[in-house]
C-alpha cells in the first residue's frame, strides 16, 4: 500500500517570523548558560544537568555578561567601584585557556547618569571636598553656607564701591593736570599696603584669638566700604577718604587670610588641607562671581547709595557671624578656657566642643570690659605690698607660678616662674579662675573691695590676712580638681596639650 502523503497548509509569514524569533531567543539563552557555568567555579557535586540548571538559573548572576556582549567565551575580570558606580571588566578567551590581546571590554552595571545628575556631579567636584561627607567635620557645611552667603555680599558691595569711587575721582579731577587720577589711586593703594605691612606685626594673635579677629577684620572691610562710598558726598575729600578706607580693607584682608588656614584645618579629617582650602575658596569665588553679576543688574536702576549699603551691609555682617560661629576649635584660647572652666566650677561638668565653641564671646570692643584675669604680668602689676607676696609665696613653693588677686584693680594675677611649661600655663590659668570664682561668690568680697579703696593701705594687715586664707583655699580646691578638670576636657575631646591663651612675656626669676 503505497503511503499516504499528508499535504501541509501553507505557513503564513507572521508564523514564520515567530518561529524565527523563538529559535534566536533559544540560542541567546543557550549561550547566557554557557558563560554562565564557564565562569563559574568548578563543584564536584553539581553534575546533573537539574543541578546545572538551578545553578545557571539567576539571569546576570555575578553580573558576568551584558547583553550586547552574550558571548561564551567571555570571562569576568574583576568589578570595580567609583564614586558610587560600579563597573566589570570581561575579557575574550582564545579557547586555549589564554585570553587575546586587547580584549578587555568595560562594562557598567548602572544606567547611564540624566544630564541634571551628570551636571550635579561636575559641580560637587568643584564645592565639596573629595570623599564628603566623611571627609570633614559637620560643621563644614553651615560654615561654607554663610561663607558663601557673605561672599555674594561682599561681591555685590565691591561693584557699588568702585563705582563711586570712579565717580569721585572723576569729579575731583584737576583739569591742568591730566595724570591726577592715575597719582591719585596709586597712592590709594600704596597706602592699603603699607597698613597691611604694619598690621602683620601681630603674629600670634591670629592663632591666639582666631575668630575674634576674623569678625573685627570683616567689620574693618564694612567700614572701608563705608568711607569709599563717602566720596561720593565729598569728592573733594577722595585721597584722604580712599587711603583710610584701604588701609581698613587690605587690614580686613590680612586677618581673613591669615585666619583661613587655622579654620580649614578644624574642617580636615585626615590629611586633606588642602582639598578643603582648594573648595572652600572656589565656593567663595563663585558665590562673589553671583553677588557681582546681580549688583550690576541693580545698579543700571541707580538705587540709592544709603539704602543698598545698609542692606548689603548687615547681609555682609550678619553672615561673617554666623560663619565664624559655626566654626568648631578643639584647642583653648582665652575664651573658651573661660567657658570650660567656669562651666566646670559651676556645674562640675566640661562643656562639649560644639558648646563651648558656641559660648565662646566673640566679639571684644575696647569699650567692653575684659575678663579680670592677667597671665604672665609684671610684678609690679600684680603686688603693691611687698607683705602681700612674702605672705602667699611659701604656698606656691612646689608650683611654677604664683596667684593673687589685687582688690585695689579688682583682678587676679598669675605670675610665672621662668621654668613653667605649657601644662603649668594651664594649671595657672585654671587656678586664677578658681581664685576669682571665690572672690566673687564671698559674700562680703564687694563690702571689702569698697572698704580697702577708701582706706589705702590702713587695712593692709587685714587685706593681707583675707587675701592669704582665699589663696590657701583655692590651692586645696586646684589640687583635688586639676586633674578632674584635664580628665573631663580630654573626653569632651578638648586639645590640653596645644595652650593659646596667650601668657605674658613676664617670668619670676631665682635670686
Amino acid at each position: 500500500m503505497a503511503p499516504i502523503k499528508i499535504k501541509k497548509p501553507p505557513s503564513s509569514p507572521a508564523q514564520t517570523l515567530t518561529s524565527q524569533q523563538e529559535a534566536r531567543l533559544l540560542v541567546r539563552e543557550t549561550l547566557r548558560i554557557s558563560a554562565d557555568l564557564a565562569s563559574a567555579p568548578a563543584n564536584p557535586a553539581v553534575s546533573s544537568p537539574s543541578a546545572s540548571a538551578s545553578v545557571a538559573a539567576p539571569e546576570g548572576r555575578f553580573g558576568l555578561v551584558d547583553k550586547q556582549f552574550v558571548d561564551s567565551s567571555l570571562r569576568l575580570i574583576c568589578c570595580e567601584e567609583i564614586n558610587g558606580r560600579r563597573w566589570k571588566y570581561v575579557a575574550e578567551g582564545d579557547g586555549s585557556g589564554r585570553f587575546r590581546k586587547d580584549s578587555i571590554r568595560a562594562i557598567s552595571l548602572q544606567s547611564p547618569q540624566s544630564p541634571v545628575d551628570e551636571l550635579m556631579s561636575f559641580v560637587r567636584s568643584y564645592v565639596v571636598p573629595e570623599g564628603f561627607p566623611d571627609s570633614v567635620t559637620p560643621s563644614y557645611v553651615p560654615y561654607m553656607t554663610w561663607r558663601a552667603l557673605k561672599h555674594f555680599f561682599g561681591g555685590a558691595m565691591g561693584v557699588f564701591t568702585t563705582q563711586t569711587l570712579l565717580n569721585s575721582v572723576g569729579v575731583s579731577r584737576n583739569r591742568s593736570a591730566s595724570g591726577a587720577v592715575a597719582i591719585n589711586w596709586i597712592l590709594k593703594d600704596g597706602a592699603g599696603r603699607v597698613g597691611k605691612m604694619l598690621f602683620a606685626r601681630q603674629g600670634k594673635k591670629f592663632d591666639y584669638d582666631l575668630k575674634q579677629l576674623r569678625i573685627s577684620g570683616d567689620l574693618l572691610m564694612e567700614l572701608g566700604a563705608g568711607l569709599e562710598l563717602a566720596t561720593a558726598a565729598v569728592p573733594q575729600l577722595f585721597l584722604p577718604l580712599a587711603c583710610a578706607a584701604n588701609v581698613a580693607k587690605n587690614v580686613g584682608a590680612v586677618t581673613s587670610t591669615s585666619t583661613r588656614t587655622p579654620i580649614y584645618k578644624a574642617f580636615a579629617r585626615g590629611e586633606n588641607i588642602g582639598d578643603v582650602t582648594a573648595k572652600g575658596e572656589c565656593v567663595g569665588n563663585i558665590a562673589d562671581l553671583l553677588g557681582t553679576g546681580l549688583s550690576i543688574m541693580i545698579s543700571k536702576r541707580n538705587p540709592s547709595l544709603v539704602k543698598t549699603f545698609a542692606l548689603l551691609s548687615c547681609g555682609y555682617i550678619f553672615s561673617s557671624y554666623q560663619e565664624v560661629r559655626s566654626v568648631v576649635l578643639h584647642t583653648l584660647n582665652r575664651a573658651r578656657f573661660t567657658v570650660a572652666v567656669d562651666s566646670f566650677l559651676k556645674t562640675g561638668q566640661v562643656p562639649s566642643l560644639r558648646e563651648g565653641n558656641m559660648r565662646e564671646r566673640i566679639f571684644t570692643f575696647p569699650w567692653l570690659k575684659e575678663r579680670p584675669i592677667v597671665l604672665g604680668p609684671r610684678f609690679k602689676d600684680a603686688f603693691q605690698d611687698a607683705g602681700s607676696y612674702l605672705a602667699i609665696e611659701p604656698l606656691f613653693e612646689k608650683e611654677r607660678y604664683v596667684v593673687t588677686y589685687n582688690p585695689a584693680k579688682g583682678k587676679v594675677y598669675a605670675l610665672l616662674k621662668d621654668k613653667a611649661k605649657p601644662d603649668d600655663i594651664l594649671k595657672a590659668a585654671f587656678h586664677a579662675h578658681v581664685l576669682l570664682h571665690f572672690t566673687c561668690s564671698s559674700k562680703d568680697g564687694q563690702s571689702q573691695n569698697q572698704k580697702y579703696q577708701e582706706h589705702g593701705l590702713s587695712n593692709s594687715v587685714a587685706l593681707t590676712t583675707n587675701l592669704e586664707a582665699r589663696v590657701a583655699q583655692s590651692c586645696e580646691m586646684v589640687s583635688a580638681s586639676y586633674g578632674v578638670f584635664k580628665s573631663k576636657a580630654a573626653e569632651q575631646g578638648w586639645v590640653m596639650s596645644e595652650s593659646l591663651l596667650n601668657p605674658g612675656r613676664a617670668r619670676l626669676c631665682e635670686q
